[in-house]
This record gives C-alpha cells, sequence and structure tokens, in this order.
C-alpha cells in the first residue's frame, strides 16, 4: 500500500494523540543494526532510536527469542532456570545494596511498580520529582511528569507532586557544570522537600531520571545525583533512578548513567534497552524496600519476567559484553561529541553540546547570548537530515535540542556522515 493510503487508514482507526515522526511520514518495513529501510529499501541510518540497543534485528536476540518461544512461554508461577539467571545477569550490573529483582514489562510499569514499593516503605503518597521530568504514560506516572502534566492537554500539578528545578547547567538557575552548580541544585530540592514538609505533605519518593531525556538530553553538573539522593533520603523519602532512556550502558563508562556521579538510588527502573525492542523492563531495590513490599498483597504480573522476555534480556546483556559495546559506546560518543564541538566554533546557531557516551544532545539557538531557542530551525534540520536519509528528532520543551541515541553498534563512518550532514545543514539553514 501506498504511504498515502496507509496515513489515511491510520487516521480512521489509530487514536489521533498518536504521533508519527516529519512532516512526510516513513513507511518502515525492515531494521538492521543502526539503520532501518524502507518499502523501497532505502536505508536510514536511526540516530534516535535508544531501543534497538544492540542493533535493529540483533541475530543472537532474534534467535534467543525464538528458541525460547519455541519451548516455553508462561508466568513467574513456575519455577524456571533463564528467569533467575537473568535476574541474577542484571543485578550483577548494579551495586551490591540493589540485590532485589521484580521483571515488567515496559519503563512505564517499572516506574509504577517503585512508587508501589516506595509508598509501602514509606507509608507517604507523595512524590518529588524535577521540572520536565517524564517517568510513563499511565495515569499515575502523568500526575508525576511535569513534561506532560504542565505539557499541551496536562491538567498542572497534583497536590501529592512536588516540583524541584530542573539540574540544567546551560539554561538552568544555576549555570555551568560544577560542583557549585550541583550543590546548588541539591539546595533547591531541599528546599522543595522541607516545604512539603511543612504543608504536611510529606514525601516518600523522590524519583529522577539520571540524565533527563525528554527536557532536552540534559547532564546534570557533578554532585547533583549523589547529593540529591542523600539529601532525599534524609527527608524520609525512597530515591529512584529512572534509567528507562540512558541505562544498560549508554553512557559507555558504566553500566548505569547513576554511577557516573557516584550516586547510590534505592531503586533503579529499567525499560527501553533491556529487551532490545522486546517488551522487557524491570525495578531492582534493597532487600529492604522489597521486603517493605511484600505486606501480604500478591504481586503479580501475567507476562513481565516469562521465559521468553528473560532469554531476550539474557542475549542482550551478553552481546553487549561480547562485543565491547559499552567500549563502542565510549569511543563513538567522544567521536560525535567532539566533531559537534568542532561544529559549534563555526555554527553561532549551536548553544551547547552536551552528552554521556551515546546520550547526546545539540541546543540550537537564534542567539547565543540570550540563549533564545530556534525551535524551527531545529525542525528544518531534523527534515533536511530526514531528506539525507538520517533520522533525527528534537526535544526540549521548547523543542529546540537534537536528540542523538543511537543503537550501540553505529560505525564510525556513520557519525562522520553525520557531522557532514549537519554541518552542510546548518550552513544552508543558516
Amino acid at each position: 500500500m501506498s504511504d498515502e493510503s496507509l496515513l489515511a487508514r491510520r487516521q480512521r482507526r489509530l487514536g489521533a494523540d498518536l504521533s508519527l515522526s516529519y512532516r512526510e511520514p516513513l513507511t518502515i518495513v525492515r531494521g538492521g543494526g543502526a539503520y532501518l529501510y524502507d518499502t523501497e529499501g532505502r536505508a536510514y541510518l536511526d540516530l534516535v532510536n535508544n531501543v534497538a540497543h544492540v542493533g535493529h534485528a540483533h541475530p543472537r536476540v532474534v534467535a534467543a527469542a525464538a528458541n525460547q518461544k519455541a519451548l516455553l512461554e508462561t508466568n513467574t508461577r513456575y519455577l524456571h532456570p533463564t528467569i533467575l539467571e537473568y535476574a541474577d545477569r542484571l543485578a550483577a550490573t548494579l551495586p551490591p545494596h540493589l540485590e532485589v529483582v521484580h521483571l515488567v514489562n515496559s519503563g512505564s510499569e517499572a516506574n509504577e511498580l517503585a512508587l508501589r514499593m516506595a509508598r509501602a516503605a514509606t507509608g507517604r503518597r507523595d512524590v518529588a520529582v524535577v521540572e520536565l521530568g517524564y517517568h510513563g504514560n499511565t495515569s499515575g506516572l502523568v500526575d508525576i511528569s511535569p513534561y506532560k502534566f504542565d505539557g499541551p492537554g496536562g491538567a498542572g500539578r497534583p497536590p501529592t507532586t512536588h516540583v524541584a528545578p530542573l539540574p540544567d547547567p546551560y539554561r538552568g538557575r544555576h549555570r555551568g557544570s560544577t560542583r557549585e552548580s550541583g550543590a546548588a541544585y541539591v539546595a533547591d530540592l531541599g528546599a522543595v522537600l522541607e516545604g512539603a514538609e511543612a504543608q504536611r505533605h510529606p514525601v516518600g519518593a523522590f524519583i529522577v531520571e539520571s540524565a533527563p531525556g525528554s527536557a532536552g538530553q540534559v547532564i546534570p553538573p557533578p554532585g547533583y545525583l549523589s547529593g540529591a539522593f542523600e539529601r532525599a533520603r534524609a527527608a524520609g523519602a525512597v530515591a529512584i533512578a529512572d534509567e528507562v532512556q540512558v541505562g544498560l550502558g549508554r553512557v559507555g563508562s558504566h553500566w548505569w548513567a547513576f554511577e557516573v556521579d557516584g550516586a547510590l538510588p534505592d531503586v533503579v527502573t529499567m525499560g527501553k534497552p533491556l529487551g532490545n525492542g522486546h517488551p522487557l523492563g524491570a525495578v531492582v531495590t534493597t532487600r529492604a524496600i522489597a521486603d517493605a513490599f511484600a505486606n501480604g498483597m500478591e504481586y503479580f504480573n501475567t507476562f513481565g519476567g516469562n521465559p521468553v522476555s528473560a532469554a531476550v534480556g539474557l542475549a542482550v546483556i551478553g552481546v553487549i559484553e561480547e562485543e565491547g559495546l559499552r567500549e563502542r559506546a565510549v569511543t563513538s560518543g567522544a567521536r560525535f561529541l567532539s566533531g559537534l564541538e568542532e561544529l559549534a566554533v563555526r555554527h553561532p546557531a549551536i548553544g551547547d553540546v552536551r552528552g554521556l557516551g551515546l546520550f547526546l544532545g545539540v541546543v540550537l539557538v537564534r542567539d547565543r547570548a540570550t540563549r533564545e531557542p530556534a525551535t524551527d530551525l531545529a525542525t528544518a534540520v531534523v527534515e533536511g537530515a530526514k531528506a539525507r536519509r538520517i533520522l533525527l528528532s528534537a526535544d526540549g520543551p521548547d523543542h529546540d535540542v537534537l536528540k542523538i541515541k543511537p543503537p550501540l553498534v553505529i560505525e564510525p563512518a556513520d557519525i562522520d556522515r553525520t557531522i557532514e550532514v549537519l554541518d552542510a545543514l546548518l550552513t544552508e539553514l543558516a
């Protein structure tokens, strides 16, 4: 069917709230490595799909799913070695105090479960978050996601949600990637926690993306995450690291982005990359919090932790380890960052370049002095790159930040071509 026919069918049958990428949507029918392919066989370099973590259609992951599916696919009410092996392998990537694993189907499920655990452990319902945070698509998670409740169609902040400033070194209230800036943002969080306590709304959970994605690929300043988690615990709250977008080796230097700052969360939530496209998420927490959650009400998840998901998760970790993909995230990320920084020297429309490993952002501005967002330029760059068969997207509150978070298998030649295309586009559009 033609793209136009598919679009018409989609508009008739699917919800209007389901967005499509690009002014002229693509019909994608196949993926391989860091590339997607349309109905004509044209290849598009995928720079935004942090779900296909070890590459689209990785043969080892595909085989793991098919082989286990041919044997058994059922729930966790039976003993099964693969589920336990996966839980052990996943826990081994984390600090030793995080030892109890619950397997779910998505990042949204993981964050919902983490909130339930925190509330069971503390007896408190209120939650502290940061500006522009995004944690999932359920009603409960929209209520703790300023990116949603303060955005189009949102109903505003619920009284049980308390919002601290986003630790943004570029546009935030404390500028610069310094420890002083990090400490200032921790103090801001402390003031929010104290204010909630004074209003008789003591906070039971503080949840933050280790590197906020929807906020614009923000890298918090040094000392923020470690200090924020300690400050939250001092206020009696459970500290939750949301690693749904940035976890499992994307930052390269560590398995998890919170480790870059030496932070110690009480709960870690995971999603997108765990299954390389297969629906798989996880919550890993301390023994004490897990025991508090086991209060007599059974937790059951029909599909979470089934043997097929566990086999897929094991294959993904195996591929990362055996193909050296964390090391590639370091070298590829450094190559990307260097190229983008060189572009920033020549193009005044680039206000900031930031990133950890293969989690990168490029802020486009109208004026470097005022840092005014260049939303139209970002849109034009995304569309121009797509015409050159490179898939990008823009995010942040003003959609002025180019997001770069490709599969970890991206090749050096692909990175160099992307830099060349961005250089040409910024020159043309200036």
